[in-house]
């Protein structure tokens, strides 16, 4: 009995550490549902790309894919490679999911996003650094709150002529640039940032037709030039 009340308000405490972050994913969503709705996706498509792929920025990358007909495959590693990230952020949730099941492992790694880092920084105060409930219960909370957002914005999409009039698409940059000071560590990131945002603008300004690509290969680069600098 003890133990389930204990993971009871861990979950509680996780959900209400992560509400500043859901609050910013709700227009994050909210934008996701009402471009999507208006780039020629069903209902249907909307949300389920929601329930089943939660990767705000990859979705958006992956349905300017779409849209631009180049096909599913390409859409998918648009997205995979944006997602890449993730692969760092769930690294150093080793402690919490240490000598957890299967599947709480899988869980736990689809309920992580960028919010998890913010999440990471309230979990040290809290010292609940290794609590996987406590991750859980934010993780959970704002997957709930990004399908319900993004499946508002589906319906509101008809009385929304253009996005861009509410400024809901700049929205979605605001929120990104957000959560960039929780990433960075210091003048040792600059050269690599340099050189990817170099490699976005490229391909924005020479590349248009290929511009969503820009933030592959822009990953890649910089990535690589970190590597450069044993870093």
């Amino acid at each position: 009995m003890r133990a389930s009340r204990t993971v009871r308000i861990e979950i509680l405490y996780g959900m209400r550490d992560m509400l500043p972050m859901s609050l910013a994913a709700a227009t994050y969503g909210l934008a996701f549902g009402l471009l999507a709705s208006q780039s020629g996706f069903n209902n249907f498509q909307t949300i389920s790309m929601s329930v089943l792929v939660f990767g705000g920025s990859s979705q958006l990358v992956a349905m300017d894919q779409l849209v631009l007909g180049v096909g599913p495959a390409a859409a998918i590693i648009a997205g995979a490679a944006l997602n890449m990230r993730i692969l760092l952020i769930t690294a150093s949730m080793e402690s919490v999911m240490r000598d957890r099941s299967w599947w709480h492992i899988g869980l736990g790694t689809f309920l992580a996003t960028d919010a998890s880092v913010a999440l990471m920084q309230t979990a040290k105060s809290r010292l609940m650094t290794d609590s996987y409930w406590y991750f859980f219960g934010g993780g959970a909370s704002l997957y709930l709150v990004w399908i319900v957002v993004t499946t508002i914005g589906t319906f509101l999409s008809s009385g929304v002529p253009d996005p861009e009039l509410i400024g809901l698409d700049f929205a979605i940059i605001a929120i990104f640039v957000a959560i960039l000071p929780g990433m960075w560590r210091g003048y040792v990131d600059v050269f690599p940032w340099f050189i990817a945002l170099g490699t976005v603008i490229f391909f924005g300004v020479w590349l248009s037709e290929y511009a969503s690509w820009g933030l592959i290969v822009g990953a890649i680069f910089g990535a690589m030039a970190a590597g450069l600098k044993n870093d």
